[in-house]
This record gives C-alpha cells, structure tokens and sequence, in this order.
C-alpha cells in the first residue's frame, strides 16, 4: 500500500497511458488477452447483489480507538488501512466474480457479497453477524421457537480470520446452523462439533501445525525449546498444544510466555528474553499473531540475540515481521505456512479492479453517495490504482489467498449440488427457498477438484491440507522464502536445503544435557526429564532403551557387563588343545609318560634280577604301569568338558595313585617286617611279598573304590551343575564340577594316608648294613608326594578355575614325577651304571629275610659308617647320619 491513497497525478491519467502500463506488465505487444468476463468486473469492492448472498468478514482495517476509553456502545474506530485483511477482501471478490462467470457450477444463479470489517475486534465483529443473521433482505432479526424455516440474509459466512474472532460469533452461528467456513482460524477447539456446528475451513487445525513442530523438533533432536505463544485464544490454545504433545514426545519445554497482545507487550518481551536466555535454550517456537511477534522480534534484533526460531502460520509470512529492520541478524527461521495454490488469474484482475477505480475516480473526482456505497468498509479504497497491486503480490497474500478462493469454491460446489445443478441449469431456481442447514449438511460432504488438486472436509470439519516448511533466506538484504519440506500426516524434510545460521551445515543442537552413551541409563535432576546425569549400568543390569531413568535386571541365566544395551546368556571357556597351557602340559605328559616307559622297558629286562625281585616283582611293574595310567588319565582335564569325562576325571587320577602308593605301602611293610623282625621274616617273607602284597593292593584300591563311589554319586551331572549355576558373568572358564569338595578331600586324603604311612615306615626302619637301602627310594618318593599335596592344598583355594584345573593337572604330573624319580631312577642308575651290585647278595635282607652277619657289623666302624662295596653310593653302607633312617655308631638309624 502506498503511503496515501489519494494520489493527484493518477487523476489527470488518461485512458491510453493506462494501456500502455498494462500492455508492459503483460509483456511486449499485448500478445495475452484478458478473459471475456474482465469486462463484467464492478468496482464495488464489499457488496455486489445476487441470487444468493455470501457474508465475508475481513481484517480490512486496524484498531484506531482506545478501547479502555470505551464507556458507550458507540462506534470503534478503525482508520487505519491493514493490507493483508484487504487484499483478502480483494479474493473474495475475484472468486465471486470468476464462479458467475463460469456457466456450468451454478448455471442461472448468480452469486452476490457483503462484505463487512471485524477490526480484528469482538466488538465490531459482532454488528456484521447480527445483519448477516437478519430474515432474507430485511434488517431484523425475529425471535423464534424454532428457526428450521428461517431463510438467513446470507447463505453461508466467509471468515473471520482469528481464532478469537470465531469464538466471539462461532456459537451462535452455529445456532442458526449457517455454514461458517475461516479461511485463517486455527484454533483446534473449533473441531469439537458440539460447540461449533456449522464451523468449517480451508486451514489445518493448530493441531496439525503443532504435531508438525513437534516433527520437527524430533527429526532434529531438538529436545530443550522454550514456546512463546500470543496472549489471545490462537497462541494460548497453540502454546497449551504444543506443551503437551511435546512432553508425550520427550521434549522438555525449558519456558513458557505469553506475549500481550491488547496491551503493551514491551515489558513483558524484556522478561521473556531474559528467561529464555536463564533455561540456554538454542530452539525458540513462536506460537503468535503478527502483531505481538512484531513487538517479541523488535526486542530480539536489539539485544542481538541468534538462534532457531520455529515460526506458526499466522506470522510465518507476514510483512510486520520480515520487514523488520536487521531480522536476517537473528538466526535462522523455519516457518509453517499453509500449502496452497497460485491464482493466476487474481493480479491481472486485480490491475484491472483498480484501473476502473481509477478511471470512474478520473471521471467523478468527487463522487456521490450511490457510486461509492460499496466503499463504507474502506474510505480510502476509492483512491486504489494500479499502482497498488502489491496488495495482492505480496507472499503472504498468495500463501493465503487460496484458504479464501477454496471457501468460497466449497460453497458454490455445495449449492451446485444443493440446488440440482447440471452443466445447463438448476433444478430449483433462483427464487427457490434456501434454508442454511440444508447447505450446512451439503457442505460437510462436499467433494470436488480445485485447479487440479482435490479437496474435501473431514468429518471434523477439517480440509484436507497439510503445511509446507519454509526457511527464511536473506541474499544481498532481500528476503525469499525457501521451500525445505511439507507436512501432511507425516513430515518430509530435507536437511540439505537449510542453511544454519552458523553458516556450518551440522545441526544446531539444542539439548539440556548430551545425549547418554551406550549402557547409561539418564538420572532425572530438576523438574525437567531432558536434563540429566548419565549412569553406567552395573554388571547384571542393562540400558534397555534410549529414554530409560534405571537400569534393567538381567533375567535369570543371562548377565551383562558395565554399561551393556542387552544380557546374554553365558560363553564358556575351557582348555582347549591349542592353549599354550594345554601345550605346556600336553609336553610334561608326553615326557613323563616316555621316561616311564623307558624305565618300564628297563626293568621288564631285568625282570628276574635281585634289584626287580626285591623291588617289588611284579608289585612293582604294576604301580609303575599305574604311575603311567595316572598321567594319562590326566588328559581328561583337557578340552571340552562332558557328562562322561568329568564322571572319570578325578575317579580315575586317584584310583591310579592308590595303586602305586598301595603297592609302595606294601613294599613297606615287608622292609618294616624285615628290619623289625629278623627272625620272623624268613618265615612269612614269602607270604607278605605274594599273596599279602596283593590283598593290601586290593584292598586298599576297594576302599578308595568306596570313596570314589560316593563322589561319582554325589556330585551333579554336568548339565544339572550349569541348571542350578547362578549366572553373575558374561564369560567364565568351564570345568567338571568338583563337588562336593569332600568327595576330592577323601580321595586324595586317603592316597595321602597311604604315602604318609609308607614314609613313617622306611622313616623309622632299621637299615641293613651292606644292603641296597630300598628304604631310602621310598622315605624320599612318599615324602615328595606328601609335600606336593599339602603344599597343592593352600594354592588350590585360592585361585579361579581356570588356575585349579591347571595347577590339579601340574600337581599330580609333579607328585607323579616325584614317585618315579625318587623310587624308580635310584634302580635304573643301579642297573645301568652299576650292574655289579645287582646280586642276590646285596639284596638278600630283602630277598630272603636273613639278617646281617657280625663280621658285616664289625665292618661297619665303629664312627656307624660304612662305605659299601664297590664303591657303592654313600650311605648305602651305612652312612652316619640320614633321612633314610641310615645306622649310626650300632647301625641303627635315628630319625
């Protein structure tokens, strides 16, 4: 709009100049042609008689008068030209005039306006409503019982604009059950039809636009906004809306104001900015009219304040604001705008319009009152020219425009149909009795095509349309609005196209605390649940989603590490084959195993010599094939456990030992009985060496028999072990079940038994002079055992189970070990090294039982030394003082 409407050079204009501006604006020559119906248009802007009226109510002025001054029901004042309300008068028109000049949707009925001012105030609005309400021409308005056959002056009302307009007319248009169809009102509560009947329009409802921000505001992880509403039915309901969705999404509001919007605003603006810059929000949503969006904006740009500002409809386009000087400094601006269709045909009309208004304002500079009755709404308007036409080329103006020609298009389709219209003519004519219920139900279910897009009311009222997201882009001080995305159900955004404010294509974020990392659940400080501490989740617990404030307990049999997103259930190790500490021990066998075969091999040779004989005979290749079971069986502590290896595993290991350590407690007893009882043991010698030797192996290998019975029976299966294991790992070393731990105690107590009883019997045995000391390879290969086994029994308890099995393996290799170096080497250095000794004479004690000669004592000395034959080994002679129980001085040894 021009700064004065009356502009007296447009005046002295004539009719050519006129055509020559119109024949530059459509293009060089004037090759396009207006439509036929151009030369129809009137240039009475607010009123136009017909068949049947339409009521419009339109923003066309601004509030000049002081309300609080405002003590009679007298006129308000509103001189004060407002562009936007105009230009959507203008549509009004234009539609009205290009649907009578279509032939076909309402052939024979021609379609007449009043146009009337709200003001945008309840108290001017109310005036217009009560004409529209009056009986067909008439200016009254009768009270009745029942108005099911009350013709209205209007058939349907156009408008208001403002959520706070329908409210003040919406109920009791909805009384009379006139079709009321907003081409801006927002509101949701308007979809609630048993207050609002007849209220219909060609704009999503605020809910839609909130669940859009909402969209929003998820896809970019904004989760810490604040929302700043106008202080009128539009931004409380939009704010009120927005907050709640916006915590069943997860997003925190950090603050909530209300901008003033029938007072001064300024005071409160200053506390609003600085509360939102207390909560550090970066994502402001700005739920407002224009007007108090102008005033919140103004205090922005002074205080030098950027971020991302999400603007509603009702501002998102609108001149007050984008012509703010310095709004490009504060930020970046997504704005929700309407989708809608361009009228292609509304600027050449609107050039037109005004170029009649000027010619008849060039014919009749002072007009009178007949010719300018269709400007009481707008004085000034009779200074419109062509000059003007931003009215209608401004952006918010062909945003909106399409809400108002779809309103009216709803209504002419609607009685197209109420009326029985073909292409041709109408069934009722145009003098035909119209009631505006029956329109109303028409009207719910109208269906039709609009310039190639499909449009209809949902039962709510409500049309099928949906927002286009918009980013306000400033290039060289010039504002256009780009598209980045549309919302319909469901939101289609394309991150590319926005440019940040930072001038970074990352997204802004505006979040109250960091987002928690895998297996940390967020422990809610404040009021608000988007700021938070981030907790580790504790072994057996988990993160089960993003959003969780505790941790979940694992369920039974399954566990989790710190900071785990999920419990599995356990993974098991064991000693595999290729495990270095299987290797390691795999070797010791191996070599084990091969010295005891060459020491078999060795004495199977000499199996008939004093040294075997004396040794044992046949006693003693049985323990020594024992000593190899016993490291053999050792491989069942090695790779995959199983229901019959871990049955056998330590049942096995100590049967082995039982038969060697009973076999040496034989051979114990037979050098007891020998040295104890010379005399005697010429007699039973024999015996002890055959057939008692062998009722002390049998019996001995049926007690521990016993004792390992009642191991195998008492301890669990394998699988019934892992059933009642109580999972607290994730990962665990497997071995067979050593329970109950008696069972292992009574076994290998009892092997222990048997080599603590052969070492206090060649402990204490009196030694034979000038005899192989057999004594001696006993008292040191059971002391070893002993020694091995208590010194396992401390370790054992206090490692894992991976180190028991290893240290169990390495100890009965080493108590093995023991027993053949200690019993077994001393006789087959004897045999390879000196194969001189190996006489019956150097064994008879052991062979025959006969005592020693006292020519053999006196040889002895008499310091109790001795120094055997040949060079024999010390203390085989009878050294001094020893271990093996050697003589001393008498030839009886001490311990």
């Amino acid at each position: 709009m021009t700064p004065n409407l009356s502009l007296p050079a447009l005046r002295s204009m004539v009719v050519p100049l006129r055509l020559l501006v119109l024949c530059w604006v459509f293009g060089a020559g004037c090759s396009q042609s207006s439509p036929p119906w151009f030369q129809n248009i009137t240039t009475n802007l607010f009123n136009s008689s017909g068949d049947i009226l339409l009521g419009g109510l339109f923003p066309i002025n601004e509030l000049t008068s002081n309300l609080s001054h405002r003590v009679k029901p007298d006129n308000i004042s509103c001189d004060r030209i407002n562009e936007h309300g105009l230009g959507m008068a203008l549509v009004m028109k234009y539609t009205v005039d290009e649907i009578n000049a279509n032939s076909t949707l309402l052939p024979g009925i021609r379609l007449g306006y009043e146009i009337f001012d709200t003001c945008k105030q309840s108290a001017v609005i109310v005036k217009p409503t009560l004409l529209f309400l009056t009986e067909d021409s008439s200016r009254e308005l009768a009270v009745m019982c029942n108005y099911t056959d009350y013709a209205t002056r209007v058939a349907a009302v156009i408008g208001p604009s403002t959520s706070e307009m329908v409210s003040v007319i919406g109920k009791l248009l909805g009384f009379f059950l006139i079709p009321q169809i907003s081409y801006l009102a927002t509101g949701d509560m308007f979809s609630d039809k048993s207050m609002y009947p007849s209220f219909l329009r060609t704009v999503p409802s605020d809910k839609r636009q909130v669940e859009a921000m909402v969209y929003l505001l998820n896809r970019f992880q904004w989760n810490w906004v604040a929302v700043v509403g106008s202080e009128d039915e539009y931004g409380r309901q939009g704010q009120r809306q927005f907050s709640t969705l916006a915590a069943k999404s997860s997003i925190c509001v950090g603050y909530e104001g209300l901008i003033p919007t029938y007072r001064d605003p300024q005071p409160v603006v200053k506390e609003i900015l600085d509360r939102i810059a207390e909560a550090k929000v970066g994502v402001v949503v700005v739920f407002s009219l224009a007007q108090p969006a102008r005033a919140f904006f103004t205090e922005v740009i002074r205080r030098n304040l950027t971020g991302v500002w999400v603007a509603s409809d009702d501002w998102a386009l609108h001149r007050d604001i984008s012509t703010l000087p310095n709004i490009h400094t504060v930020g970046t601006i997504i704005a929700f705008a309407v989708q809608s269709q361009t009228l292609g045909l509304l600027t050449p009309y609107t050039r037109e319009l005004f170029s009649r208004i000027r010619e008849e304002m060039t014919r009749q500079p002072s007009p009178d009152t007949e010719s300018t009755r269709g400007m009481n709404q707008c004085p000034d308007c009779w200074n419109l020219s062509p000059d003007n036409i931003s009215l209608v080329t401004e952006p918010i103006l062909l945003r909106t425009a399409f809400s108002v020609y779809a309103a009216i298009y709803s209504v002419a389709h609607a009685l197209h149909s109420l009326l029985g219209c073909n292409a041709n003519s109408c069934l009722r004519g145009a003098k035909s009795k119209l009631y505006p219920w029956q329109l109303l139900e028409v009207l719910k279910k109208v269906n039709f095509s609009l310039n190639g897009s499909h449009f209809e009311f949902d039962s709510n009222g409500n049309p099928n349309i949906g927002y286009n997201v918009l980013q306000w882009v400033w290039r060289n001080n010039s504002l256009s609005f780009k598209d980045v995305g549309t919302f319909y159900k469901n939101l289609s955004i394309n991150n590319t196209l926005i440019r940040w404010h930072t001038g970074s294509t990352k997204v802004i974020a505006s979040t109250c605390s960091s987002e928690c990392g895998p297996g940390q659940v967020r422990r809610v400080k404040g009021f608000h649940s988007c700021c938070y501490d981030c907790i580790e989740c504790l072994p057996g617990t988990f993160q089960n989603g993003t959003m969780d404030i505790q941790c979940t307990q694992c369920l039974d049999g399954q566990w989790s590490q710190v900071r785990s997103t999920n419990c599995t259930k356990p993974t098991f190790d064991f000693l595999t084959w290729s495990q270095p500490e299987s290797l390691g021990l795999l070797l010791a066998m191996l070599v084990l195993l091969a010295c005891q075969g060459a020491v078999g091999v060795l004495l199977l040779q000499h199996r008939g010599s004093p040294l075997v004989r004396a040794s044992g005979g046949a006693l003693g290749g049985v323990a020594l094939l024992s000593l190899m079971g016993g490291c053999a069986c050792l491989l069942l502590f090695l790779g995959q456990p199983g229901e019959l290896v871990c049955r056998l595993q330590l049942p096995l290991s100590s049967i082995f030992q039982t038969v060697t350590l009973s076999t040496i407690l034989a051979i114990s007893l037979q050098i007891v009985y020998v040295t104890e009882f010379p005399g005697k043991a010429p007699f039973h010698l024999d015996t002890l060496r055959g057939t008692g030797g062998c009722l002390l192996v049998l019996a001995c290998c049926g007690v521990q028999a016993g004792i390992c019975g009642y191991y195998v029976q008492e301890r669990p299966s394998l699988s019934q072990y892992l059933a009642k294991m109580k999972v607290t790992f994730v990962r665990k070393f497997l071995r067979c079940p050593v329970e109950p731990i008696l069972g292992l105690g009574l076994m290998q107590g009892f092997n222990g038994l048997l080599a603590l009883t052969s070492f206090m019997c060649t402990f204490m045995a009196v030694k034979t002079v000038r005899q192989y000391n057999l004594a001696r390879d006993i008292t040191f290969s059971t002391l070893i055992y002993c020694v091995v086994w208590v010194v396992f029994i401390p370790i054992y308890t206090g490692l894992n189970d991976k180190d028991r099995s290893i240290v169990h393996v390495s100890v009965s290799l080493l108590s093995n070990m023991g027993l053949m170096v200690a019993y077994y080497l001393p006789k087959c250095h004897l045999l390879l090294k000196k194969p001189e000794l190996n006489t019956e004479e150097h064994f008879r004690t052991f062979l025959e039982g006969a005592e020693a000669t006292p020519q053999e004592e006196h040889d002895q000395g008499p310091g109790g030394e001795g120094q055997g034959p040949a060079g024999e080994e010390p203390g085989s002679a009878g050294e001094g003082q020893g271990s093996a129980g050697e003589g001393q001085g008498s030839g009886k040894g001490q311990g």
